[in-house]
């Protein structure tokens, strides 16, 4: 079906005529004026886009059509119907700041006015047992347990071939310029400490998540088994933090040995798997050490027994009126657990098996 010129010109006017008030303005175009406004027209923009200029259709009228972009229709369009989410997140902004003071003390969100939902979804309220707001963001009341204090603190591998005798050297080699340069100061040995202890399961755990993925195979839990033991191994790092605070050489400290270790072991777990494994189970023997010792300048008063800090009151649901002494025994029992978990891994490899042979200890943590 054939339309005529003019009829098309007729429909193109109508439709013009319907959407100008919506997209368009009119101008009137009268001689050198109006060459000098579209001029002006065409160099300026409106909301950062350019204004475009066409003839009508109608030939003759001397008019000129001004169409903004549809990115400022689609914005304002945006903005009227964003309204009442604007108006849910101020109110949010203003809960936000309201609670900013439990949101600083919680960990990870320490600005005040934080907006506490996301994409429009407000978290779930978490409370304790008792009933009261749950204030930690850095874990959940479900992460937290009660350590078993009763798992035998003198339990030993000895080392018998020459793998095992080449790991626990190098533990003992390692341990004496921490002798030197800390001597009694073990809580700032125990930053330290903490500081490498959480990095074996943090390089094991991410290994075996790309070998799981190249393989197209599950790890029998070993990941989350690892990661649970890094995660751990951090708790105890912030916990003492509240107890003591590292000079700023001991913090220059941490980034070189932090540094060293991390790339180290990243190596070595490449290489031998049994032997990573076996050389951190040494090194959680080493710090069963170090914190019997912390207990016994505790009891002797050289060190004061201060009251258990927040965090560790509700990660460990030790009872009120916990002292330092209750947080360093229920932290040398998770150390004693990193060791049998990590001397039972490098005992899989030297039967020539896979971790995922093994079901992996999830759930103490």
């Amino acid at each position: 079906m054939m339309i005529s010129r003019s009829t098309a010109s007729r429909v193109a006017k109508s439709v013009l005529h319907h959407a100008g008030p919506r997209y368009f303005s009119a101008a009137a175009s009268l001689g050198g004026a109006a060459k000098d406004a579209a001029a002006s027209l065409r160099g300026r923009n409106h909301g950062g886009a350019a204004i475009f200029l066409t003839r009508n259709l109608e030939n003759g009228s001397g008019k000129t059509w001004t169409r903004f972009p549809a990115v400022e229709v689609r914005k304002s369009s945006t903005l009227a119907l964003g309204e009442k989410q604007r108006q849910e997140e101020e109110k949010e902004e203003v809960h936000g700041g309201a609670s900013g003071g439990a949101d600083a003390s919680g960990g990870g969100n320490g600005n005040k006015g934080v907006v506490v939902s996301y994409w429009g979804v407000e978290p779930a309220k978490i409370t304790k047992e008792d009933g009261t707001e749950w204030k930690w963001n850095c874990f959940r009341p479900w992460e937290t347990y009660k350590s078993n204090t009763s798992i035998d603190l003198k339990k030993h591998h000895a080392p018998v071939t020459w793998m095992d005798k080449m790991a626990f050297w190098t533990v003992k080699a390692l341990r004496l310029p921490t002798d030197i340069f800390f001597q009694k100061r073990y809580g700032c040995r125990a930053m330290m400490l903490e500081t490498v202890a959480a990095v074996p399961g943090m390089v094991g755990g991410m290994l075996l998540h790309c070998k799981s993925l190249r393989r197209f195979e599950h790890s029998g839990g070993w990941i989350k088994a690892l990661l649970e033991e890094a995660e751990n191994e951090r708790m105890h790092l912030m916990t003492f933090m509240e107890v003591s605070q590292p000079r700023w050489y001991e913090r220059a400290l941490v980034f070189t040995v932090q540094g060293v270790f991390f790339n180290a072991y990243f190596l070595a777990y490449l290489v031998s798997p049994k032997m990573a494994h076996r050389i951190v189970g040494y090194l959680e023997e080493e710090a069963i050490h170090s914190y019997t010792e912390f207990l016994k300048e505790l009891d002797k008063g050289n060190i004061e027994n201060v009251p258990a800090p927040a965090i560790a009151l509700d990660y460990w649901r030790l009872p009120p009126g916990s002292t330092l002494r209750d947080v360093v025994m229920v932290i040398r029992a998770d150390e004693a657990h990193h060791r049998d978990v990590n001397h039972f891994a490098s005992d899989i490899h030297c039967q020539g098996l896979e971790l995922k042979a093994a079901p992996a200890p999830i759930g103490y943590h």
